[in-house]
Order: structure tokens, then sequence, then C-alpha cells
């Protein structure tokens, strides 16, 4: 469905909202919410209110990018795209993609092994301090000492660091899609 001429001030409102929406939930999760949190109590705490929140935020991300996309598809037909609208397109696809492999994949897989590494933390007293520096080396010596923690805690780290690498790639293609925005908005 090509849409001609400029879209209406609806459908810009709502775009804008939409994507400033994704940044804003983005840059509070990623980079305040959880090192706030992290340090005001106990790690099990955290893991638990993470894996309650990460769906949702996951899912607001993966709605969010699908409606930025579509709007911007709908009112800039693939044949009639220069070079950055291109660019733009593609930003949102990707993001679209890393919020999608964050929902279906690699958080719930993070999650499911974060409850079982907490298991074997219970058995072993540990994951009711607050903060990550205490009881350093007690789970230095978990991790040492029992194969299956540390096979937990080798699979939780490549699903997290998959899982931050895709968030992160999610935040530069937003953030990159609102300056583009920004730098073609005709006044303020």
């Amino acid at each position: 469905m090509v849409t001609e001429g400029e879209p209406t001030d609806l459908v810009k409102v709502l775009h804008l909202l939409v994507l400033s929406f994704s940044w804003g939930m983005q840059i509070w999760v990623s980079f305040i919410a959880g090192f706030a949190l992290v340090w005001q109590v106990t790690l099990h705490t955290f893991g638990l209110v993470q894996s309650k929140l990460f769906p949702i935020y996951f899912y607001c991300l993966l709605a969010s990018n699908f409606i930025s996309l579509a709007v911007y598809a709908v009112h800039h037909p693939r044949d009639l795209l220069n070079w950055h609208e291109s660019v733009q397109m593609l930003l949102y696809f990707v993001a679209l993609i890393m919020a999608g492999l964050n929902a279906q994949w690699f958080g719930p897989a993070a999650t499911e092994v974060m409850y079982q590494m907490r298991e074997v933390e219970k058995e072993h007293g540990l994951g009711n301090q607050i903060g990550l520096g205490s009881q350093r080396e007690a789970y230095a010596k978990l991790k040492e000492q029992d194969p299956k923690y540390r096979a937990f805690k080798s699979t939780f780290g490549r699903y997290h660091g998959l899982s931050n690498l895709c968030n992160l790639i999610g935040v530069v293609c937003t953030t990159t899609n609102l300056i583009y925005t920004a730098l073609n908005l005709s006044t303020i």
C-alpha cells in the first residue's frame, strides 16, 4: 500500500510518541533502573524483579518497534526511498529483530538459567546480600568447586551477554532514528 502525500498530523504525533516511548524506556531500563536497583535489594530479589519486568520491557519494545517500522514504511514506499530513508528503515527493522530475539529467546533463556543458579546459590547461603561486591569470594569458590554451578554461570553469561548486545544494538537503532526524526522536524 503506497501512501500518497504527507502523513497527517495525528500520524506524525503517534510516530514521535511511540519512538520517544521506546527510547525513554530503553534508556531507563538499560542505564538507570538496573544500576539503581542492584545496590538497593538482595541479588535474588534483583533477579526476581528483572525476571518479571524484562518480558514486559521486551514485548513493549517489540510492539513499539513494529508500530514505528509500520508507520515509517507506509509513508516511505521502498521504490521512493533515498539513502538516508533506507538507513532509517533498516534501523527500524534491526531494532524490531533485536527486540524479538530478546523477547522470544535470550530473555527467557537467561531467566531460566538464572533460576537454576539461584537454587544452587540458596543451597550455599548466597544471594541474600545487597549489592554485587559482597561475598565475591564465596561466589568464586562456589564456581570453582561446583561444576553444575560453573556450567549454569557460563550459560547465563552467554545468554545475558547476547541479550545485552541485542538491547544495546536496539538502543543505538532507536537513538539514531530519533536523531533522524529530530533533524527532519520543520520546527520545534
